[in-house]
């Protein structure tokens, strides 16, 4: 892809299921290139919907936009029922859907608060995990398993997702970590938000983007097929579009695929529809 085109998404980050599938809709008109949401339990006294609730409400206003919650932590979810609850979207949005994971952030009392893993290294053994019996069973024929944290003998989930080989899998990836970076490789897409091996948030550079996207593009299984998506995250005025693509440009040259607005600090429902209504950034 030529450095200067690069899809746009949004999160919505504030709202509801019905302001999120009202935002998508805008958002879809607007010539933006997907809409998603974010996936949290318990982080202190804010509104929290379900993801799969919200991208359903999504799905039912929009044909065309890109969907998915950025980011889902499987480390905290039994594989067998997100295998259910993502091919039931991917065929309730006609094969949109994609699955944006990680190891997930420790601040949400879904973790250690209700027993869930905490140790860096068990929640990316369980991430693996999940994403090998998401893939087994999307396939649609008989598959079993038996890891260090996940064991059950031969299940065929039918229907599969729209989707083939699978729904898309974007990971997050810690640059320069090489078992993160590797993770990241073996999947569809990676995304840019992670310098540790706990997973923690950070801001990247669009140097370190492009040191990344290179050693990706090393290190892809032999064989693999299909496009592999690199996703930058952050925000741009509403006001400015020769400023917002001055934000965007740096990324895109770097090797980014796709730029994912996300406001988490400012993004009330009425900032976010005024970002949308800018459109995404271009040239």
């Amino acid at each position: 892809m030529p450095a200067r085109e690069i899809r746009s998404g949004i999160i919505v980050t504030s709202g509801g299921p019905r302001e999120a599938a009202e935002l998508a809709a805008e958002a879809e008109a607007a010539g933006w290139d997907g809409v998603f949401t974010w996936d949290g339990i318990a982080l202190g006294p804010m509104d929290i919907y379900d993801p799969w609730v919200t991208m359903a409400a999504m799905a039912m206003r929009t044909s065309r936009v890109r969907l998915g919650a950025v980011i889902t932590p499987p480390s905290r979810r039994r594989p067998w029922k997100l295998a259910r609850e993502t091919m039931t979207l991917d065929r309730l949005s006609d094969g949109r859907l994609v699955l944006p994971v990680g190891l997930g952030a420790l601040d949400d009392a879904a973790f250690g608060n209700v027993g869930e893993a905490t140790e860096a290294r068990v929640r990316a053994e369980r991430l693996d995990e999940s994403l090998a019996i998401l893939d087994g069973l999307w396939s649609g024929e008989p598959f079993a398993f038996s890891g260090e944290h996940f064991r059950f003998k031969a299940m065929t989930f039918q229907p599969t997702p729209v989707q083939r080989p699978r729904i898309p899998v974007w990971v997050v990836g810690a640059w320069p970590i090489e078992r993160s970076m590797s993770r990241a490789a073996r999947w569809d897409g990676l995304i840019a938000q992670a310098a540790t091996v706990d997973g923690a948030f950070a801001d990247w550079s669009s140097g370190q983007l492009a040191e990344a996207v290179a050693w990706i593009h090393e290190h892809r299984p032999a064989g693999a097929t299909g496009p592999y998506e690199v996703i930058a995250q952050g925000d741009t005025p509403a006001d400015d579009r020769s400023g917002a693509w001055g934000i965007v440009e740096p990324w895109a040259a770097a090797g980014a695929t796709w730029w994912v607005e996300a406001d988490w600090v400012h993004g009330t429902v009425d900032a976010i529809r005024r970002r949308i209504a800018a459109g995404p950034p271009r040239p």
